[in-house]
């Protein structure tokens, strides 16, 4: 493939930003045939996604280019009850997006491939309208339309190479590129931030990072395979824009996460596939600090106040159906626990997770059940489908914001709802 084209198809990849959240602001999955199988894909061997699902599997695609993009429907919605004449509701715009993904891999000899993926994180996307009955003030204070819009891109070039013919480890150096705006939160500005102007309504900043995927594949008997990957916190340069929003001056990097798996050929046509993975929100201050009791230092200060958000735990759970040489049917399902936990009491306002800042990022999904088939034509070239569908979940909390007599007199409680759903495409092209 000439270099030019690949530079147009991954410009293209990430030209529609990232708006993909499911496990928090991680994505279910990455390509079409894992998002079939509810995300199960670190010790599977399917198509070029491997910089983001195991570098390792690049070792076994062979030479190969994948193409797609997805549908991608969220619905958000936030309100608030029992604090009188601040009660309201309101959902969220925004509620399409276009997703495309990209991969690409050649075997530079039997056992070393080289190849790229380019893949997005975000999700952290919302738009509320003004509320009439506040004189077109937000449900946080602030005038007009309420939201932030997070997006980032990954590309990930790798290496694999095959220490035996049945095993191999692989490595994905992650170039990252994020964009964010912010705007209605004058309700914060100035009197909790530590920056004062630089937390809302400046348009879109943008920054820059780096990190690294490692990953291992084998085959350790006839009919299984295993597969594991790690990726440690990927460090970005600083929102300069919003350095009074988000924790130490406007940080805002990718946490550390990791996989296992295994995939067992339970016949020749029914091959089932289970996978853990691990995201440790909490490593971002900006992300996994609570509101209470750090926002006495005020937002984007050091250690400053986050979004509360816990580690969470990801099952996912993928049958894969050969039919014949045409047609591979897929059904899968994925369960993360909830990052984002309400508190009804909160009495002394400490440690208190609380809903009001996720308000704006209400990702409290944690079911998602999902279908997929590829066709594969006489070329051997595939075209894939796949449909996620995560089922509604709300989370309530007590409004720490309100509180007209400090600690105990809180008045209001805030709730937040999600449901999803996303229709992908994939063509794969054997090279």
């Amino acid at each position: 493939m000439q270099i030019k084209k690949l530079t147009v198809l991954i410009t293209l990849a990430g030209a529609a930003g990232a708006a993909h959240a499911t496990d928090g602001y991680f994505a279910q999955a990455y390509g079409s045939k894992a998002e079939g199988m509810g995300g199960a894909s670190a010790a599977i061997v399917e198509d070029t996604n491997g910089g983001a699902n195991n570098p390792a599997s690049m070792a076994f695609v062979g030479n190969r280019l994948d193409v797609g993009a997805m549908i991608f429907s969220p619905h958000r919605s936030a309100s608030r009850a029992g604090s009188g004449g601040l009660d309201a509701s309101v959902d969220s715009d925004s509620n399409y997006f276009l997703i495309p993904d990209f991969g690409y891999n050649r075997m530079l000899n039997p056992n070393l491939a080289l190849g790229v993926t380019v893949y997005g994180n975000g999700g952290m996307n919302t738009n509320y309208p003004g509320i009439p009955a506040f004189g077109n003030a937000n449900l946080l204070g602030g005038a007009g339309k309420l939201g932030i819009n997070l997006m980032q891109l990954i590309v990930a070039p790798t290496l694999a190479y095959k220490i035996t013919p049945d095993h191999a480890i692989g490595i994905s150096p992650l170039l990252g590129y994020q964009k964010f705006k912010a705007y209605g939160l004058q309700g914060f500005d100035p009197g909790f931030t530590a920056y004062p102007g630089f937390v809302t309504n400046k348009g879109y900043d943008d920054s820059f990072g780096y990190g690294v995927r490692i990953g291992y594949q084998g085959k350790i008997a006839p009919t299984l395979r295993i597969g594991a990957t790690y990726a440690p916190k990927m460090n970005f340069d600083k929102f300069s824009k919003y350095k009074g929003l988000f924790a130490d001056q406007g940080v805002f990097d990718i946490p550390e996460n990791y996989s296992l798996g295994l995939a067992w050929q339970a016949t020749p046509a029914l091959n089932v596939a289970l996978d853990y993975e691990r995201i440790n929100y909490s490593d971002v201050a900006s992300v996994g600090n609570p509101v209470v009791p750090n926002y006495v230092t005020g937002f984007g200060s050091s250690n400053g106040p986050g979004f509360g958000w816990s580690d969470v735990n990801v099952w996912k759970l993928g049958l894969e159906y050969k039919h014949n040489s045409q047609w591979t049917f897929r059904a899968g399902y994925n369960h993360t626990d909830n990052p984002i936990t309400g508190d009804l009491t909160c009495a002394t306002l400490t440690n208190c997770n609380e809903v009001v800042p996720n308000i704006l990022a209400p990702a409290v999904v944690k079911d998602h059940a999902s279908v997929g088939l590829t066709y594969t034509l006489a070329s051997g070239n595939e075209l894939t489908f796949a449909y996620v569908h995560a089922f509604e979940n709300s989370v309530k909390g007590l409004d720490t914001f309100i509180c007209p007599s400090g600690p105990g007199t809180c008045a209001g409680k805030d709730t937040i709802k999600m449901y999803q759903d996303s229709i992908g495409i994939s063509y794969g092209m054997k090279m």
